[in-house]
């Protein structure tokens, strides 16, 4: 069986009980990167072995995890942080396992875009989620479309592409669009900054930019 569990954006205090109990359990835990994932297991004493699963590795060891969990293996995948499969490894072997009758569960749990979204201010109801745009190829594309979008947008966004995004956003919503700008959620120096585009813009312009970003952009008046 293949368990998906979420683990802390951050705080190491915000993973469920739940989640313990089966990374404790699992004959083997799939991680992005171990050296990240040790400090969460260690602080709660889980010594299971390890193995490295990301972008760069995932289709060439796919069948290899596929056979273990035939074996009658339980293993979990976890990320660096947040609920796998959201804008992380997760999809090509959950797809995998539903080809070949392999049970899969997903625990609830962090995920940055949530909370991100919930204390933006804005709407709510209907919202729709980009992850990371594209930096070169599709971008234009993608931003046309979206300038017509009507439900709130969601996007994650790297320290270093933060302001060059906000300023395409400008360029195809207007500099008025109202907008949200989460970054270091449930760490020591998490901030949200609301209002304009253009005024978030020309914050963030004038600080250095860290940690990991949620941009919540209010969509298109009817």
């Amino acid at each position: 069986m293949l368990y998906l569990v979420p683990t802390p954006l951050g705080n190491l205090k915000d993973i469920t009980l739940r989640s313990l109990e089966i990374l404790q359990q699992a004959d083997l835990i799939l991680c992005e990167d171990t050296r990240t994932s040790s400090k969460l297991l260690n602080h709660y004493n889980i010594h299971q072995p390890l193995s490295a699963y990301h972008q760069h590795n995932e289709h060439k060891i796919l069948q290899h995890i596929v056979t273990q969990l035939q074996a009658g293996k339980t293993i979990a995948l976890i990320t660096d942080a947040g609920t796998p499969g959201i804008s992380d490894p997760a999809f090509l072997l959950v797809r995998e396992c539903v080809r070949n009758s392999i049970k899969v569960e997903c625990l609830p749990g962090a995920t940055a875009f949530v909370p991100a979204l919930v204390n933006s201010g804005l709407p709510i109801n209907r919202f729709v989620f980009e992850g990371f745009i594209p930096v070169k190829k599709g971008r234009q594309t993608l931003l046309k479309q979206l300038a017509e979008e009507a439900r709130t947008m969601v996007f994650y966004e790297s320290p270093m592409r933060l302001v060059k995004t906000l300023e395409d956003f400008m360029e195809y919503f207007g500099s008025t669009r109202a907008c949200s700008v989460s970054r270091e959620l449930t760490k020591m120096f998490e901030e949200t900054q609301r209002g304009s585009l253009h005024d978030v813009c020309q914050y963030f312009k004038q600080k250095e930019v860290k940690g990991e970003i949620v941009i919540v952009v209010q969509g298109k008046d009817d």
